[in-house]
């Protein structure tokens, strides 16, 4: 298994939404109550929190995209001069640079990185955001485009000229100065009848929001089959909040205390803006919630053993929280892992200290599961030790 932390590149706070915070503000998500005040997303933070990663055993960050998210290839670009071994999971939209320049910019980002890029495509389920961005395409015409962009891309980085035409894009001799080594993996994410065969094409991780483990295992079987009739095989990840405390009665009290943050009209704002998505992955997450109602508490949203859907009742994307003792944690992860699950990418609020709490809570467990033989396998867990050893 491989772990990988996130960059708040919206702003951060101790809250699901901290004031003034315009990830939120954007869409119309303001749910808070002016408790949690926001910490800005500068340069120092930000390394802060890479640095914390990087020491605790997380193998990389993901650096999110968006109208309020500082541009993920000019911070990861920064970041690598503070670390040392971190890998950068940079999200960007497909349809807004042209391929054999993405081809490029990724090609001299893993070359000044030493090799730790990682791509992560985000096609994009909001058609008034993408507009805002001059795209204009609908949702399905967005994913075919994504599927021509990867051709071209992975074209690109060949070592030969490389020539397209298709519907959306036409090359001749797309080419970068010198081929990437190693290729960035492409990690991809998308819950609709039109992005599973994108990502079969073309991903080399298929990510999911954290959904109940059946409706995981359902969309694995989904994509191994598609890929497979490709005669491909994909590896696959899971995009999680995490809230791990010593003991499971502090860890539910903190869920509470960030449900308490909300308050119950700006939950009704954010819920009439997070429906408005084109994004079949945003609705599974707001039907995770549908039921909670005024007056309910964190065990409300309790959707499955230690998996608490309040995020999503604010915030848009992954919805949903790993709450527990770190044995607790450990125990769901090991349940995903089971299914197919390698890479698990996860957050909490505040991100610095809780990647602390994470990484030196759950992954010693996972550790010395894996060295007593129990649950994962040795040296199934991925990534290094604060010391710079192998876990």
């Amino acid at each position: 298994m491989r772990f990988h932390w996130f960059l708040p590149t919206a702003g951060d706070s101790r809250g699901l939404v901290g004031t003034g915070q315009g990830s939120q503000r954007g869409h119309g998500l303001e749910a808070g109550n002016g408790r949690a005040a926001l910490r800005a997303p500068g340069i120092d933070y930000l390394a802060q929190i890479a640095r914390a990663a990087e020491s605790l055993g997380f193998e990389g960050v993901l650096t999110p995209t968006g109208t309020w998210c500082e541009d993920a290839w000019l911070v990861t670009a920064a970041l690598a001069r503070e670390t040392e071994r971190l890998k950068f999971l940079v999200a960007f939209r497909p349809g807004l640079l042209s391929p054999t320049l993405a081809a490029q910019m990724a090609a001299a980002h893993q070359r000044l990185s030493r090799g730790r890029l990682l791509l992560n495509v985000v096609t994009g389920g909001d058609s008034a955001e993408q507009r805002r961005f001059g795209d204009h395409l609908p949702k399905d015409e967005r994913y075919a485009r994504t599927g021509e962009f990867l051709s071209v891309v992975r074209g690109a980085w060949s070592g030969e000229p490389y020539d397209f035409a298709g519907e959306h894009y036409r090359v001749e001799g797309a080419t970068v100065s010198a081929p990437p080594d190693p290729l960035p993996e492409i990690y991809f994410g998308g819950s609709s009848a039109a992005a599973g065969p994108v990502a079969a094409a073309h991903a080399d991780v298929y990510l999911t929001w954290g959904e109940p483990p059946a409706q995981v295992a359902g969309k694995i079987d989904w994509m191994r089959g598609l890929a497979a009739a490709r005669g491909r095989a994909l590896r696959f990840g899971i995009r999680l909040h995490v809230i791990a405390r010593d003991t499971a009665g502090e860890a539910w009290a903190e869920a509470e205390r960030l449900l308490d943050g909300l308050d119950p009209d700006g939950i009704r704002r954010a819920r009439e803006a997070l429906g408005r998505s084109e994004s079949v992955g945003q609705r599974r997450m707001l039907e995770l919630n549908a039921g909670f109602g005024t007056g309910g508490t964190a065990r409300d949203l309790e959707i499955y053993p230690n998996l608490w859907s309040g995020v999503g009742l604010v915030r848009a994307g992954a919805g949903t929280a790993l709450v527990g003792s770190h044995g607790e944690v450990a125990d769901r992860i090991e349940e995903y892992a089971a299914l197919g699950v390698e890479e698990f990418i996860l957050s909490g609020y505040p991100h610095l200290e809780e990647a602390y709490r994470f990484g030196e809570g759950v992954l010693p467990e996972l550790r010395r599961r894996a060295r007593g033989g129990t649950g994962v396998p040795a040296g199934a867990v991925a990534g290094r030790a604060a010391s710079g050893g192998g876990l």
